[in-house]
């Protein structure tokens, strides 16, 4: 039985949730609806955004009727599951006129990537008998709107949930059994422990890669080769640097500075350390430690659970190629759990990293490329 039919089997018995009100239905928002139909869920989907965000939703699928914000009262009459898909700031705002038309037992969840403040906020003006669980689903684009919307966004995600005081069982478990039907990974956190490790792996990675590219922005003030030369690990490093900062980096900073804040200070005196440092041999030391580390960490970008084995393919650069790739293995009942080109030339080829869900699959891969004539090892 394939992954889809168990989930659709189990879905297939009372429903935990009859309709789901998504608030919000831009990149997240969409893709939840997407997801949500893919997975089987029979009950109705209803959206509050925009007129043409919904108009645009509903013509997708992501949503079988909206409603503006100042509606939000018919949108969420009768759900029992409602989703704040919006960027923080505004699910602060969202949660005090929704507190007062959510019926009891309605559970409320939101996809803010910061916790402490929403949580707060959730047990100060929902009522009792509405149950809250903060939840932070670790998947996005780099593109936004619903129609970058994508039914498949959450597989293999990482979504965490932060459940409030006194969520009964029952309820908890059917919202858990229905983000796994989406395909994500759920992981409970504190929300403590939510907050200071986000700041650690997303928050201060986001500070890093703008502060170097305003030192070498500054410095190329006085010699254009600082970013002429500037590329290889230098864009790696801090691709990042292009993002926005508001919304979303200006809610971050705003619900989240303590723990960013303590983050740096880290940061800080681990680079003063290496300074002072500078020359020694024992910095290899430092250096071996990093390449352990780094080398432990998930090639999948979706996340830290699930391991992916990998194969690096030299391909030339000819039409087709990919395909032909895929297609053997494909035939061969191997899946390809992820693919990257990592280095090409034009006229001559490249480097392709192909990620497999086994070992098993890895090497039946290797020996199926073998066969056809294409170098092929593990990585």
């Amino acid at each position: 039985m394939t992954r889809q039919a168990a989930v659709r089997e189990r879905l297939a018995g009372p429903p935990a949730f009859a309709r789901v009100a998504l608030v919000g239905v831009g990149l997240i928002g969409g893709s939840m609806g997407l997801a949500l139909r893919r997975s089987g869920f029979t009950g109705e989907i209803v959206g509050v955004s925009r007129p043409a965000t919904i108009d645009q939703a509903v013509a997708l699928g992501a949503v079988d009727r909206g409603w503006d914000y100042s509606q939000l009262a018919l949108a969420v009459d009768g759900a029992d599951l409602v989703v704040l898909c919006t960027p923080i700031r505004n699910i602060l705002e969202l949660l005090s006129p929704l507190a007062g038309c959510v019926g009891p037992g309605t559970l409320v969840t939101d996809v803010g990537s910061t916790k402490r403040c929403i949580m707060a906020r959730a047990a100060e003006v929902l009522p009792a008998g509405v149950h809250f669980v903060g939840g932070h689903p670790m998947a996005g684009s780099e593109k936004a709107g619903v129609t970058a919307a994508d039914p498949f966004l959450f597989q293999n995600a990482i979504y965490i949930l932060v459940p409030g005081p006194a969520v009964p069982a029952s309820r908890y478990a059917g919202f858990i059994a229905l983000l796994q039907g989406l395909g994500a990974n759920v992981l409970e956190l504190s929300v403590e422990v939510h907050d200071q490790v986000v700041a650690a792996i997303s928050h201060l990675p986001q500070m890093i890669a703008t502060s170097l590219v305003r030192l070498a922005g500054e410095l190329n003030r006085g010699n254009a080769y600082f970013l002429a030369l500037a590329a290889g690990g230098f864009r790696d490093l801090t691709r990042i640097a292009s993002s926005p900062f508001a919304p979303v980096w200006e809610d971050i900073c705003h619900t989240n500075a303590d723990q960013i804040g303590a983050m740096v200070d880290r940061y800080i005196d681990v680079l003063q350390d290496v300074r002072a440092r500078l020359g020694s041999a024992d910095l290899a030391d430092d250096f071996a430690f990093a390449n352990r580390i780094r080398d432990a960490l998930p090639r999948d970008s979706k996340g830290f659970i699930h391991r992916l084995f990998e194969l690096l393919v030299l391909a030339e650069d000819r039409p087709g190629v990919i395909a032909e790739i895929a297609g053997a293995l494909g035939h061969d009942g191997i899946n390809i759990n992820d693919i990257e080109i990592m280095k090409v030339r034009e006229g001559e080829g490249g480097t392709i990293r192909l990620g497999f869900d086994s070992d098993n699959a890895a090497e039946r891969a290797l020996a199926t490329l073998g066969r056809l004539g294409y170098q092929a090892r593990r990585r």
